[in-house]
């Protein structure tokens, strides 16, 4: 019996559920679990949420396809939504509900990962809490709309991607401009949440367990956060926003100079190639953006293993840094950014041709 109360054997069975997108299978065992007597916020925790982690990891290895990680992906949404459902249909579904306070729960601009927040939104109401819940991809805009109509006490902000941090920082701005403090919280904020305050977050909780228990014993939160992001990093970010299309089409091609084995690809192939290449270049602006390094060379310690397991020499990281590199010659923050991927690739080169 693990920490949280689910054997490993239920574990198991869940994850064959995830796997095979065996609906039924998984809502039944999720909600008898609920039926049994165990919280539900211990079937969300202990459960749902470390059992998607492992969907992320089959799709990341190549173990699995895309598309069975959305199916897999929506049996767990869905999950979700009848262990909530199932709370609320019991004694155990707290008093007052509501009575806490009130949480506007986002996604940032461009984070269509919904799962985390949407384990979030129940957790908080299994705690107490009125939350709304906007989804993916927020815009700016649409989440200053929802401030202003329905005057939440906090806005929880997840983030999954880092290349998504300078919108997240948009979406951070926009709610300090009202007056409503943000809580972060989602990978894309860097380990223990590196990236959160820098981006002049209030608040950063590294999971929905951790928010609850955080909010519970601050509330009501305060507006304390400030953005520390240089001017000079925002300019240089613009810059290379302007530039994207024009930089994307250039390292595709100095990739497929390089590697003439991808010359043939087309159709289908040709927008997978372009769409990676345009997360590095999506992750080199960021680190200039966060001006930390680390923002694109931990894109590239994942693309080197993304194209590891689909038996693509990792060696062509370094194509497209040399590529960006020769472009970007103006840019001192990007040569800085591109200098240090050049000096991972290297300290990297022996274990990855190894694994090639």
């Amino acid at each position: 019996m693990s920490g949280t109360g689910i054997t490993d054997v239920v574990r198991a069975e869940f994850d064959a559920c995830l796997a095979g997108a065996d609906e039924d299978g998984a809502l039944g065992l999720a909600v008898g679990l609920v039926a049994s007597g165990l919280s539900a916020e211990e079937v969300l925790l202990g459960l749902v949420a470390p059992a998607q982690v492992t969907v992320g990891e089959k799709w990341a290895s190549g173990e699995w396809t895309v598309a069975r990680e959305h199916a897999a992906t929506h049996v767990s949404r869905r999950t979700v939504d009848a262990v909530a459902a199932a709370a609320r249909g019991t004694a155990r579904t707290p008093a007052g509900a509501g009575s806490q306070g009130h949480v506007l729960v986002a996604c940032s601009d461009g984070e269509w990962h919904v799962l985390p927040s949407h384990i979030l939104a129940e957790v908080l109401r299994l705690r107490g809490f009125h939350v709304r819940s906007l989804g993916g991809d927020v815009s700016p805009y649409g989440l200053l709309s929802d401030v202003h109509q329905n005057g939440p006490d906090l806005v929880a902000l997840s983030c999954t991607l880092p290349w998504n941090l300078p919108r997240a920082h948009r979406q951070i701005e926009t709610c300090r401009s009202a007056g409503v403090p943000v809580m972060a919280g989602g990978p894309g904020f860097g380990p223990e949440g590196m990236w959160a305050y820098p981006l002049g977050a209030d608040l950063y909780a590294a999971d929905a367990r951790r928010a609850a228990e955080a909010l519970l014993s601050r509330w009501p939160p305060e507006l304390r956060g400030e953005s520390s992001v240089q001017a000079g990093a925002v300019e240089a970010y613009a810059m290379l926003v302007r530039q994207h299309p024009g930089l994307l089409e250039h390292s595709v091609c100095a990739l497929r100079d390089g590697f003439p084995g991808l010359r043939g690809r087309s159709g289908v192939e040709h927008e997978e190639d372009a769409e990676f290449v345009g997360r590095l270049l999506d992750s080199l602006a960021a680190a200039v953006f966060m001006d930390d390094e680390r923002v694109f060379t931990g894109q590239l310690a994942f693309a080197a293993g993304f194209l590891t397991a689909r038996s693509v020499d990792p060696g062509c990281l370094r194509e497209i840094v040399d590529a960006l590199a020769g472009r970007l010659s103006e840019s001192p923050r990007a040569l800085e950014k591109l200098s240090a991927g050049r000096r991972w690739l290297a300290e990297q080169g022996e274990d990855l041709r190894r694994q090639g």
